[in-house]
């Protein structure tokens, strides 16, 4: 790796707690994939040798480390971020999946294949879904899942189309322009859902201008702000979600850092839900919940 471009990137690098994969060495090496024109994330970016550039591509990537100096986020720059294990697009419409939400995805995926033995076929609805990374790679994984995904962003939903497209799961994984469950308020859904995801906005208003300044200059407010007490999405999907599910069947949702207590309670004081399981990050703090009807 030439040294010249690896001190050039040192002038700005600092590692992100919540993208603990872009390392000096792996971004560096995703621009370089990206500036031969064979985009990859970071993680993907370390599973190969790096490829030869020629005049124009060392101009090209001595563009993208500006560009990531600058403070633009590297999924931004490659249009590639690894989510599950899965390579997808990514795009500033929607927010950049992260690792925390993996949690809540293999945990849906136990839960997925434990129901699948038992139901065959399975449906899947999505809320919030951005890029739509969430429905996308659990339909990935499991091929007898049908998906949805919705989001109030249109742009999002363009861009989970393409993302589906991408993943060839345009045929299985349908996205819709709704607020929450607006669009699932008809016969064809009630009932008939096996599980729910969502990965909601959950920073407290006030809180948002409080992130990191490459969050809140290039990500989707949208995706992040939860209103005043970050409450207001999970309120409305915890007491919404129970319509569409059929019986013995699971709300899975992300929350974010201190609000376990407070969303254990909403659920359980909902009278909804006859079984309520939080899940943990490796530090042992709530990272999300599977409710079960």
């Amino acid at each position: 790796m030439d040294n010249y471009f690896l001190d050039k990137l040192k002038t700005f690098w600092k590692p992100h707690p919540d993208k603990p994969e872009e390392t000096l060495e792996s971004t560096l090496r995703a621009l370089y994939f990206t500036a031969a024109g064979i985009p990859k994330s970071a993680s993907k970016a370390m599973e190969s040798p790096l490829p030869e550039l020629d005049t124009e591509g060392i101009k090209k990537l001595s563009s993208l480390i500006e560009q990531r100096c600058a403070g633009i986020p590297l999924a931004y720059i490659t249009g590639r971020q690894q989510f599950m294990g899965i390579e997808m697009l990514a795009s500033p419409v929607a927010l950049i999946p992260r690792g925390e939400t993996e949690i809540l995805g293999y945990q849906i995926l136990e839960i997925a294949r434990s129901l699948s033995i038992e139901r065959g076929t399975l449906t899947i609805v999505d809320v919030c879904t951005g890029s739509g990374n969430l429905v996308l790679g659990l339909s990935s994984l499991i091929p007898q899942m049908k998906g949805f995904g919705s989001d109030l962003s249109p742009e999002a939903i363009e861009f989970a189309k393409k993302n589906a497209a991408y993943l060839g799961l345009q045929n299985r994984v349908e996205f819709l322009h709704s607020d929450l469950f607006e669009s699932f308020n008809t016969k064809e859904f009630w009932g008939k859902i096996d599980i729910i995801t969502c990965n909601p906005p959950y920073i407290p208003s006030h809180k948002v201008s409080m992130l990191d300044s490459e969050i809140v200059q290039y990500e989707p407010i949208m995706a992040l702000d939860g209103g005043s007490f970050g409450l207001g999405i999970l309120s409305r999907l915890i007491h919404d979600a129970p319509q569409l599910l059929k019986p013995d069947s699971f709300l899975c949702f992300e929350v974010g850092l201190g609000q376990g207590p407070l969303v254990a309670r909403m659920l359980k004081n909902s009278k909804k839900y006859r079984q309520i399981r939080p899940f943990e990050d490796k530090a042992g703090m709530t990272r999300g919940f599977a409710a079960c009807t």
